[in-house]
């Protein structure tokens, strides 16, 4: 079957549209696309495919996909903003602004609690996604949740509640939710397309997700399906379970605000933001506030959630085994599925791929781990 490319990249970066290319033709993407921003400068912007699963509608410049928890870096962005203009510091004690939250009583830090250190990770009532939309419910429960373990004292995985941490911090303190601010404050200024609570007027732009179960290469999973699941991996990842097509895929989930899963945006437009930062804020923020957000909270260790180590910011994961190119002081962010979105400030690069077509498997080789890869290696 043929999936039309479009767009355009600098002179010597053709190896990374041969790669593209193969991530349809020798791997599974149905839609995607690829972009790389360095200083400003476009210098790859790649799109191609189809925006459903029966390749029938044409995956556009202006099409928008579901990211997923690549939205955590943008909502970091945001927060970033607040602790610029709000007077909020990272090192200040989160009971501070949220007195009610139990996981906060012993001193818990504002940077602690966003890099996955306040033992939230789930909560003990059952829910399902349409509870995800009622703010206020998910703040009660969040506020009398028990911690899971010591917060402070390690880092598990918030995979939705994250959102709701930061936001409510945000909410609190300014008036706004973070999406408004990510829409005012970030996305407006660099015009930017990419949200964090999509406006029904531009719902039609959106490419709905396909699961992995619906891929048309099925990978070998007995290695992944041998793992033994951290405890606190259902806690934290099926309470409740998102399910690609009825819940991301859906009108409610598109509008609301989740910070942690839910960003609607196309890769030039995360690429856009995150190449701004990388370039040390580009009159967004200031160079000092981007440092403080990336700045080192969880060295390398054991995440009791996800069972794998990892370094983390203040809302950012820190770069590790080069997922993030050959520099350590990148950071960013992927998505379940397969996006990822990153900032290299040793090259002012800031990078972002994303797709509709989920892979499960994201221990083995990646369609971004393989233009990551091209795209430095072009850059030797």
């Amino acid at each position: 079957m043929d999936f039309p490319i479009h767009g355009t990249i600098r002179p010597g970066f053709e190896r990374v549209r041969e790669v593209f290319e193969k991530n349809f033709t020798q791997d599974a993407d149905v839609g995607a696309s690829f972009c790389v921003v360095q200083d400003g400068e476009v210098l790859i912007d790649l799109w191609g495919g189809f925006k459903d699963r029966g390749c029938t509608t044409p995956w556009t410049e202006d099409t928008l996909v579901n990211v997923y928890s690549t939205t955590k870096g943008l909502g970091a962005i945001a927060f970033a903003w607040v602790v610029e203009h709000a007077g909020v510091s990272y090192d200040d004690p989160v009971k501070k602004y949220w007195p009610e939250l139990i996981a906060a009583k012993d001193g818990l830090t504002v940077g602690q609690l966003l890099s996955h250190q306040g033992g939230i990770c789930g909560v003990d009532s059952k829910i399902t996604a349409t509870d995800l939309y009622d703010w206020q419910k998910m703040i009660d429960l969040l506020s009398r949740q028990k911690p899971y373990w010591t917060p402070g004292t390690a880092a598990g995985y918030h995979a939705i509640n994250w959102g709701y941490l930061p936001g409510e911090i945000a909410r609190r303190v300014t008036g706004r939710t973070l999406g408004e601010i990510f829409a005012t404050e970030i996305a407006a200024p660099l015009k930017a397309d990419a949200w964090i609570g999509l406006p029904e007027a531009e719902h039609h732009r959106v490419s709905d997700m396909i699961g992995p179960n619906h891929a048309r290469v099925q990978p070998d999973m007995s290695a992944m399906l041998a793992l033994k699941m951290p405890k606190l991996y259902p806690v934290a990842l099926q309470n409740p379970s998102i399910r690609p097509f009825q819940d991301a895929s859906s009108a409610a989930w598109r509008t609301a605000e989740i910070a942690a899963a839910n960003g609607q945006a196309s890769a030039r437009g995360i690429a856009t933001i995150y190449g701004t930062v990388a370039s040390g804020g580009g009159g967004l923020l200031w160079a000092d506030t981007v440092a403080e957000m990336a700045k080192e909270e969880v060295g390398l260790s054991e995440d009791l959630v996800l069972g794998r180590p990892l370094r983390r910011s203040r809302g950012m994961i820190l770069n590790t085994e080069q997922q993030y190119g050959p520099h350590e002081a990148s950071f960013g962010h992927a998505g379940a599925g397969g996006s990822v979105a990153f900032a290299d400030p040793a090259r002012g690069l800031g990078v972002a791929y994303v797709m509709n077509q989920m892979q499960m498997n994201l221990n083995d080789d990646t369609r971004a781990g393989r233009l990551i890869r091209a795209l430095y290696a072009s850059m030797a």
